[in-house]
């Protein structure tokens, strides 16, 4: 990251995505609640602005990170400008995460107010950029996972049923992720009745599943902070008519894209592989804003790594590289919603699919 600021022309860099601080220093706690920031100088060791009542965790966690502590009632912003102007010298420059949510406007406008004489740069997709292809390390906790991953879903499955309420699936799925070696993941399972699959970020309730209804479980491992994203649609008895056919048209996606998603292609050859497949089983190209995105590191409320979702998109430009991990995602919302989806990693040679659970269609009894 210094070496990437260096070239930028940074004399500090400010960040506040739980993300970005655990990626740099490995701080994994839930109190990103209240004003956190990492002000990483050109020289010297980072510093950590944060709630004093954190100091026992960060003095346990990151032992080489200074600490520059604010009490109840006092305002973060003056601590942060007094670490900045440390490490930035007058006409210096400060590389700041302005788009993220973690920095309220308010907050940066009273810290730029304390430190004048100084240039800002906006440099939110910096960290996103150096985080996009993950080292062994990284790789082999989001396998881990996608271990998680799979005996959650494995689990869902196995409960799914007709008289079944989506709740009782919720708590296996959490039992499951607990028991198979999972922390706390950055999103819920998203468990639901297909009646309700068009409601993108809602999950379960009291909902009985009947004979013929079908149920939506979208959930992720996590280890290290990192995930392994999957989805699958199960059906109660007898499915209704189309929804053989939508299955088919969304694996046959699935399979296309991975097929598509190897070094050296650009996300929309990817998304454009997922169309054609789709289209050639139902007939018309569906129309969703992504077939996937990058994933990863994440902390609530989401497993993207943070406000931003770099997706698989309609004419995407980016370009793929070995150790990018990415949450395929094939979602068919015709002739009826039928959604399947696994966490890839690009390998040097093409795409491995990490999650497993059956794909093709289940129907339970």
């Amino acid at each position: 990251m210094r070496a990437a600021m260096r070239r930028r022309g940074l004399h500090a860099l400010a960040l506040v995505s739980p993300e970005n601080v655990h990626y740099l220093l490995g701080l994994d706690h839930l109190g990103h609640f209240a004003f956190t920031m990492l002000v990483l100088p050109r020289e010297g060791p980072p510093v950590l602005v944060a709630r004093r009542m954190e100091r026992h965790t960060l003095a346990a966690q990151l032992p080489g990170t200074r600490q520059a502590l604010y009490g109840e009632g006092q305002d973060p912003a003056r601590i942060a400008a007094r670490v900045l102007a440390e490490a930035t010298p007058t006409g210096g420059t400060v590389g700041v995460e302005e788009q993220a949510m973690r920095l309220p406007p308010a907050v940066l406008s009273r810290i730029r107010t304390g430190l004048p004489q100084r240039t800002w740069a906006d440099c939110s997709a910096l960290p996103a950029r150096q985080r996009s292809v993950k080292s062994a390390t990284e790789i082999q906790w989001v396998r881990q996972a996608a271990g998680v991953s799979g005996a959650a879903m494995r689990a869902a499955m196995a409960t799914t049923c007709s008289g079944v309420s989506e709740r009782s699936v919720a708590a296996r799925v959490h039992g499951a992720m607990t028991e198979a070696g999972g922390q706390e993941p950055g999103f819920v399972p998203l468990i639901r009745s297909t009646d309700r699959l068009a409601q993108e970020h809602v999950t379960w309730r009291e909902h009985r599943l009947a004979a013929g209804e079908g149920l939506f479980v979208e959930l992720s491992g996590c280890v290290h902070r990192y995930h392994a994203p999957m989805s699958r649609t199960v059906r109660c008895g007898p499915p209704p008519p189309g929804a053989r056919t939508a299955a088919t048209a969304a694996l046959a996606g699935l399979r296309a894209a991975a097929d598509a998603l190897v070094p050296g292609a650009r996300t929309g050859e990817v998304y454009a592989a997922w169309a054609a497949a789709v289209a050639s089983v139902i007939g018309h190209r569906p129309r969703r804003h992504h077939c996937g995105y990058l994933t990863g590191l994440g902390f609530p409320p989401s497993w993207v790594g943070g406000s931003r979702v770099p997706g698989v998109r309609a004419g995407g430009r980016t370009r793929v590289r070995a150790g990018m991990v990415l949450h395929l995602m094939s979602w068919v919302e015709r002739p009826v919603g039928h959604v399947v989806s696994d966490t890839a990693l690009v390998t040097p040679d093409g795409c491995e699919l990490l999650t497993r659970a059956p794909r093709e269609l289940v129907v339970t009894d």
